[in-house]
């Protein structure tokens, strides 16, 4: 799937930002973003925006490193542990 579930799984884990605390600010349900760090389903554009915004509300560092390795402005794509 997409760079944003792999963005996704590696912000979250790094920052120790739990799953769940993410879609509790995002107001969604946690199966939603379960979804999106399994890389089972990509956010929509509008749902990647949201996740910036409740990053930023959360850890601006996280926020700023999702949109970094989102956007592919980083020379360390996230580690991919999926088992893809």
């Amino acid at each position: 799937m997409g760079k944003a579930g792999k963005a996704l799984r590696y912000v979250l884990e790094a920052h120790d930002i739990s799953q769940n605390r993410l879609a509790v600010t995002m107001g969604v349900n946690r199966s939603t973003v379960n979804n999106w760090f399994n890389e089972t389903r990509d956010p929509s554009a509008e749902a990647v925006t949201e996740i910036v915004k409740a990053l930023r509300q959360l850890n601006e560092t996280a926020a700023e490193d999702f949109i970094n390795l989102y956007l592919e402005r980083t020379s360390q794509p996230p580690p991919d542990h999926s088992g893809k």
